[in-house]
């Protein structure tokens, strides 16, 4: 899905096209110029735009535009890419975190995102520039029950879950800062909270690593995103520096331990759990 926007027009406007000639120039013999690329009739300018837009990856890197499903079925994903932080605003003023992204062992199953605590009916925003995805509600006790995806025009998609209320529609453009919902308790969820999270490609990336709550800021202006640290092969994912699997309907213990190469012993001790164990599909196990 191509964005084209006000903001990148006035971007790509605002560059030097070549020697004195300048978008200003291309402006006043062009103007007044249509958000809609088809309406330029310039070559130049429709050039420097189709320019800037290349420079922005995310417009062409996912493969389809799916209002249904948050992961993507085997995505290509490049071995690093660098989002842009900047014009960001943080999805809620709370700063507590009530869970981190992770293994919960306890649990048994990952957690991909941060839950923020927020009480019910506070206002949740977006955090780039970007277009809503999804609009779905999962019912009660069952996963984000009300959530909202985003795909931001840096790259990312937010995943905002357990709302109350949801405020906006799929294929609606959306600014940062801009209301989405308000916070909630729905789906499997046993308090109030915002769970957050941040994914590229369909693939988790822990969003303590961009958003620090605590200080109301980015981390950095910029995040790398490397594949060879957060992609393992045989259908694996690497998350602080360590492998987990997700079980899958027919697995066995050996077969998992086959492929991850590593001892049926070892998979049971990370996993606190026998050789009579039984697996179930959506389990993860830790692999290392």
């Amino acid at each position: 899905m191509k964005f084209i926007t006000n903001r990148t027009l006035i971007l790509a406007i605002s560059i030097v096209i070549s020697g004195s000639l300048s978008a200003q120039d291309l402006i006043a013999r062009q103007a007044p110029i249509d958000k809609k690329l088809k309406s330029v009739d310039s070559l130049a300018l429709q050039q420097q735009i189709r320019a800037e837009l290349a420079a922005q990856q995310a417009i062409d890197i996912y493969p389809d535009w799916d209002n249904n499903m948050i992961r993507y079925n085997n995505p290509v994903v490049p071995d690093s890419y660098k989002f842009d932080l900047t014009g960001f605003s943080m999805p809620t003023q709370n700063t507590r975190i009530t869970d981190v992204f992770g293994y919960r062992p306890r649990r048994r199953r990952m957690h991909y995102g941060l839950d923020i605590k927020v009480a019910i009916g506070d206002t949740i925003v977006a955090a780039f520039d970007g277009k809503i995805r999804i609009v779905k509600n999962q019912g009660r006790r069952r996963g984000y029950g009300k959530y909202i995806v985003i795909r931001h025009n840096n790259g990312l998609e937010t995943v905002y879950g357990h709302l109350s209320k949801q405020l906006v529609t799929v294929d609606q453009e959306i600014k940062a800062g801009e209301p989405i919902g308000l916070g909630g308790n729905t789906g499997r969820s046993t308090g109030s909270h915002l769970h957050f999270e941040t994914r590229f490609l369909g693939i988790p990336i822990d969003p303590a690593l961009m958003f620090d709550f605590v200080k109301q800021d980015i981390v950095a202006d910029t995040y790398t995103f490397n594949k060879a640290q957060q992609v393992a092969k045989n259908g694996a994912t690497v998350t602080g520096g360590n492998v987990y699997y997700k079980v899958k309907k027919g697995d066995t213990l050996s077969r998992i331990a086959s492929r991850q190469g590593i001892s049926i012993d070892s998979l049971c001790k990370l996993n606190r759990i026998t050789r009579k164990s039984i697996l179930r599909p959506g389990q993860v196990l830790r692999c290392s």
